[in-house]
């Protein structure tokens, strides 16, 4: 058994911890209002209410928030970080640059640092089956790997600290820009008088058949599946396109469709 701090409950986060408790770990996370706690409670774990209770004894802290800033906030300006024990890791899953794990890494050099964005929803990690790109040394990731597996599969070792994150952002500029290729297909498809269900859900048997293309056929629309996903693709493209002007590239050919897939 091994105790896990855990700081965001939430609609990712809630899963984790469940995972985390029926595969046998002791789990503390932070409940800072009593609704919060009793969350944390009704999850099987051990609600504490500051964020520097939560690395408490642990051997491994998670992180799994909405906004990079909050990230920065909950790890550095909270002493979260400042807070953890020599030799234990921190996990990220909040999908944000990568500058901010290398960042939160530098403030205690005495911990490891990972970064593993998630690829997929509640339903995915409460399955055990979420996709985690992961990006840490060699140890750091090893070390992680046995906590992570509660609730990942697979998790893919993409590279050093930081690249887990800059997976997730191709990955998402990648997921948006069909989302836009789809609609500019459906436009095509009403020119030529094809009913856009139909269409998408042939297509969808096709050689043009793609995993988002199935997502957008069942949830009969582009317009309707784009209006679901705005909220976090539109974050996580804000934070890719940010990352590559801040190393002097951009996103090429996709920025010249990525905009039709993130708004409805």
């Amino acid at each position: 058994m091994t105790r896990v701090g855990f700081v965001g409950a939430g609609r990712m986060g809630g899963p984790m911890i469940g995972r985390l408790v029926e595969s046998g770990h002791e789990v503390q996370a932070l409940g800072r209002s009593d609704q919060k706690s009793r969350v944390v409670e009704e999850l099987g774990a051990r609600p504490v209410a500051d964020v520097t209770e939560v690395p408490d004894g642990a051997d491994v802290v998670i992180v799994c928030v909405f906004t990079d800033e909050q990230v920065r906030t909950v790890c550095l300006d909270d002493g979260l970080v400042a807070a953890m024990r020599a030799g234990s890791t921190l996990v990220l899953h909040t999908t944000g640059s990568p500058r901010t794990a290398q960042t939160v890494a530098a403030q205690n050099p005495a911990i490891a640092v990972v970064d593993a964005p998630v690829s997929g929803g509640p339903h995915n990690i409460a399955a055990g089956e979420v996709t985690l790109f992961v990006g840490g040394s060699d140890d750091a990731v090893a070390h992680a790997r046995p906590i992570l597996g509660a609730y990942g599969d697979p998790i893919l070792h993409v590279g050093p600290l930081g690249a887990g994150q800059a997976v997730k952002l191709v990955n998402n500029a990648v997921f948006a820009a069909q989302i836009g290729l789809l609609g500019e297909a459906v436009a095509l498809g009403r020119r030529l008088g094809v009913d856009e269900p139909k269409l998408l859900s042939a297509i969808s048997n096709g050689s043009g058949a793609s995993r988002v293309g199935g997502f957008v056929a069942a949830a009969g629309s582009v317009a309707t599946f784009a209006e679901a996903t705005q909220e976090f693709v539109s974050k996580d493209v804000d934070v890719v396109r940010k990352t590559a002007a801040d190393l002097g590239s951009d996103l090429g050919l996709l920025d010249a469709v990525i905009d039709a897939g993130i708004r409805p």
